[in-house]
C-alpha cells in the first residue's frame, strides 16, 4: 500500500497530506468518493493552465469607458456609506475632449444616478437640490415626484423645497399629495411650500400649527382635514417644525439642516462667501461673470457650488466649458451643481425665472358647512 502512495500521480507537495487523507479515506464506505476528489482537485490547477484556443486565436477588447465606469462602481465595497466615499466616487474621464452632446448626457446621467443612489441618502437630497435649480424640465419633474415617495424622510423633505425652489407649476399637484404624508413635518413643509406659490390647499396643516394645543375645534380649518392635523397640535411635533423652520427650509447644494452645516464646515466652507457669491451673481456683466468663473477653482466648496449655480444663467463656450471641468470636482455636491448649470447653460433645462411670480391658481377646499361664528 505504501508503494502505491509512492507511485502517486499527486504534486509532491500533496503527497504526504494525500497519503494520510488516503489512508483515513480508503477504510470507509465512501473510498470511492474521497479518491476522485482529491484526484480532481490535483487536477485542477494544471488543467486551469491550458489556454483556450479561441483565445489565442482572438484576444479580448480592451474595455469602453463606460464599462470600466460600470465596473469601477460594482466593485464599491458594501461599507461605501460615507460622505468622503461619496465623495472620491468620481466619474470616469473621457480621455479625448468630449462633444457638448456627451457633456449633457453625462451632466444628466451623474444626477440620475446620485438621485437614484440607495446606499446614501444624503446624496439623494444633494442631487434634489441641484435638480431643484432646473426649473419647469420634464426629466426634472420626474425625478422630484418619484423623489416625494422616497422612504427617507429628509429626501421627501428635500424634494418638496426642491420642487418649490424649481418653480414649477406643474409640480403643484405632487405637492398636494404630498399634504398628506405619514410625517407632520413633510406635509407642514409642503403647505408652506404651496402657500409662497399662492395656493392654499394646506391652510388647514398651518392652522392647525397656529393652534397648538389650544383647540381641537375642527370648524376653524377652512377645508377639509389633512393626515397629520391632529399630530401637529403635538408640542414635540410643534419643537421638531419649529426646528426645520429655521434650519433647513433653504434646500442648498449641500442639503439642509445640520448635515449640510456640519459639511460645510468640516470641509473648510465660509457661508458668507458663498452668500457673496450669490449676490453679486444678481448683476449680470462681464467682470462678474470672469468672477465667476475664477471663482470655480476657489479651495471653499461652498463657493465653487455657489459659483457653478450662478454661472448656469450665462450661455457661453467658455462659461459652458469651465462648467464641465467642474464634473470631477473633489465634491460630489459641487459635480452635481455643475451638472444642473451644464444643462441650463446649454438650454437644456430652462432655469429658475428670476423674477417670475411665485403664484399660481389657489385650490383651498371650501368646508362644507362652517362652524357658527366663523368665516
Amino acid at each position: 500500500m505504501n508503494d502505491l502512495y509512492a507511485s502517486s500521480s499527486l504534486p509532491a507537495s500533496r503527497s504526504s497530506v494525500s497519503a494520510s487523507f488516503f489512508r483515513v479515506a480508503l477504510t470507509s464506505a465512501q473510498a470511492t468518493v474521497w479518491i476522485v476528489a482529491l484526484l480532481l482537485a490535483s487536477a485542477r490547477p494544471s488543467l486551469a493552465l491550458v489556454p483556450n484556443p479561441q483565445d489565442i486565436a482572438k484576444p479580448q477588447d480592451a474595455p469602453k469607458p463606460q464599462q470600466v465606469a460600470q465596473l469601477q462602481q460594482t466593485t464599491k465595497p458594501d461599507s461605501a456609506n460615507t460622505q468622503e466615499e461619496v465623495d472620491a466616487a468620481l466619474p470616469a474621464r473621457n480621455p479625448e475632449q468630449p462633444t457638448v452632446a456627451e457633456n449633457l448626457d453625462t451632466a444628466w446621467s451623474m444626477l440620475t444616478s446620485a438621485v437614484t443612489d440607495r446606499k446614501h441618502p444624503q446624496s439623494r437630497i444633494q442631487a434634489l437640490a441641484a435638480i431643484g435649480t432646473l426649473g419647469a424640465s420634464p426629466r426634472g419633474e420626474a425625478m422630484l415626484t418619484t423623489a416625494m415617495h422616497d422612504p427617507d424622510l429628509d429626501v421627501r423633505i428635500a424634494a418638496v423645497l426642491a420642487a418649490g425652489q424649481s418653480k414649477d407649476r406643474n409640480l403643484t399637484t405632487p405637492l398636494r399629495a404630498m399634504l398628506d404624508d405619514k410625517e407632520p413635518q413633510v406635509a407642514f413643509t409642503a403647505a408652506t411650500t404651496l402657500w409662497k406659490m399662492n395656493d392654499h390647499s394646506g391652510e388647514d396643516i398651518l392652522t392647525a400649527v397656529v393652534d397648538g394645543e389650544r383647540s381641537a375645534n375642527a370648524g376653524v380649518v377652512n377645508g377639509a382635514m389633512h393626515t397629520a392635523h391632529e399630530d401637529l397640535r403635538n408640542p414635540a411635533t410643534l419643537a421638531r417644525i419649529g426646528a426645520l423652520q429655521g434650519a433647513s427650509m433653504l434646500l442648498g447644494p449641500f442639503g439642509f439642516g445640520i448635515t449640510a452645516y456640519e459639511y460645510i464646515h468640516k470641509n473648510g466652507g465660509n457661508s458668507a462667501r458663498a452668500l457673496a457669491v450669490e449676490q453679486i451673481a444678481q448683476e449680470k456683466t462681464a467682470p462678474i461673470r470672469n468672477k465667476l468663473i475664477g471663482a470655480l477653482d476657489d479651495k471653499d466648496p461652498s463657493v465653487r457650488a455657489a459659483a457653478a449655480k450662478a454661472l448656469g444663467a450665462y450661455r457661453d463656450k467658455a462659461v459652458a466649458s469651465a462648467l464641465a471641468n467642474l464634473f470631477y470636482d473633489s465634491k460630489l455636491p459641487v459635480r452635481l451643481t455643475a451638472a444642473a448649470a451644464y444643462l441650463r447653460s446649454n438650454g437644456a433645462a430652462p432655469g429658475v425665472p428670476s423674477n417670475a411670480p411665485d403664484r399660481v391658481h389657489s385650490t383651498a377646499r371650501p368646508s362644507a358647512k362652517p362652524a357658527p361664528g366663523q368665516r
